[in-house]
């Protein structure tokens, strides 16, 4: 690719930015060398979600900054298990190219470049892309967008992802923009950290319990991956019908491994028995909803996560995941709409996993074999629309179960 068209910064890596200059607009507390107060208020209590921030801050570049021909920020993560970019948030003037998009890193040689590099990288024109053409390149190009900046993002020397900025006009990304920029992008690039290490902190509290509590349910850890992206999946494939953005959909992957974290607090006694549990032990097991409820509020108060956003997410996942569409679930005796549908989701990516997983007392039944079962109970216990979006994604489910493949049983 011609040089010319391409710029990397040295010295400007995630773990090195320094911020260089308030910008007029970053925090907007001085003004002539005196300090003043904000018109509004700063509460602590109200949580804003990643892609509102990110909306707030591109908001504050293109008009406390200036820099109106930054038309779209985006940030997609990276997931180190399968290799895969996804994508996360986003903020722009016109409809994203992206949505609801994920490839193999691989496939993508020039940000495995940027990444290689550990430095931002400016585009002055993407159509330099056409010569070797990727879906992504080619996307952003039929909608308009001209020239980028990419920023990675590393956690602890671990790649995170990448931050975008893209604009219509080519050659926007001068090196006086560039810096005017990269103090936003660490803080845009903090925050997203912040929010999936506060969820990380969430599944290592709840893997420690399970240890401490030596809990032998059949939650195993390929168990935990494969609903996690079966739940995922479901979540892309309703999109077009429900209107899901990637941040919805990201939060139900994160959280779904969490559905069943109240079984900590059940006697192994029933939690591993064999057989068919008695009118009272079921009794028992079936606390294990409002035990995992206590949980979560729990570790949300002792790790102070009240600025953790989408916390409802998980409490439905939660609370509501045992409910049926006919109202003989527990422990509400929900029907219907009223469940909310992250629950809806997490109920079949559960159970089809179950079916389709050999245990000890069961063989592992065929992905066509779950699917007439769930398809049988469709109307009564489980949600149709989520049933369906699962199935229309076979070939992703075979990758998935292909590589989070239980050890054979002994």
């Amino acid at each position: 690719m011609p040089p010319a068209y391409f710029s990397h910064y040295s010295g400007l890596n995630y773990l090195g930015w320094k911020i260089v200059a308030d910008n007029g607009g970053l925090t907007g507390n001085i003004e002539n060398g005196k300090a003043r107060f904000l018109s509004d208020p700063f509460e602590m209590d109200d949580v804003q979600s990643p892609v509102q921030r990110l909306i707030g801050i591109h908001d504050e570049i293109r008009h406390g900054l200036g820099l109106a021909d930054v038309t779209r920020i985006a940030i997609a993560l990276y997931d180190a298990k399968t290799h895969r970019l996804k994508t996360f948030i986003r903020s722009g003037l016109k409809e994203s190219p992206l949505d609801h998009y994920t490839a193999s890193l691989d496939d993508i040689p020039s940000l495995v470049e940027v990444a290689r590099q550990k430095r931002p990288r400016v585009v002055d024109d993407l159509e330099v892309f056409k010569a070797s053409p990727t879906v992504h390149s080619t996307r952003l190009i039929k909608h308009g967008f001209r020239s980028s900046l990419t920023v990675p993002i590393f956690d602890h020397g671990n790649l995170f992802g990448f931050l975008f900025f893209n604009s219509d006009t080519p050659g926007c990304f001068s090196q006086v923009v560039v810096h005017q920029l990269l103090p936003y992008a660490r803080t845009i690039a903090l925050f997203a950290i912040n929010e999936m290490q506060s969820i990380r902190m969430l599944h290592a509290a709840v893997k420690t319990a399970r240890e401490i509590t030596h809990l032998r349910d059949d939650e195993t850890g390929g168990h935990l991956d494969r609903m996690a992206r079966y739940s995922r999946l479901t979540a892309m494939n309703l999109a077009p019908k429900y209107g899901f953005d990637d941040e919805f959909i990201e939060y139900i992957y994160q959280f779904a491994p969490l559905h069943d974290i109240g079984k900590v607090g059940i006697p192994d006694a029933i939690l591993l028995k064999p057989g068919r549990l008695t009118e009272s032990e079921f009794a028992i097991m079936r606390e294990h909803v409002d035990k995992g409820i206590t949980i979560i509020d729990a570790m949300r108060r002792d790790f102070n996560l009240d600025n953790l956003s989408h916390l409802q997410i998980l409490r439905n996942i939660v609370a509501f995941h045992h409910e049926a569409i006919d109202g003989s679930g527990y422990p509400k005796g929900l029907k219907g709409d009223d469940i909310p549908i992250e629950a809806r989701i997490i109920s079949v990516a559960d159970v089809f996993d179950a079916l389709t997983s050999a245990r000890p007392y069961k063989h592992a039944w065929t992905s066509e074999a779950a699917f007439e079962f769930l398809h049988g109970a469709k109307g009564s216990r489980f949600d149709h629309d989520c049933i369906n979006a699962l199935e229309a994604g076979m070939n992703e489910i075979k990758d998935i179960q292909a590589q989070f493949a239980e050890s054979p049983l002994g």
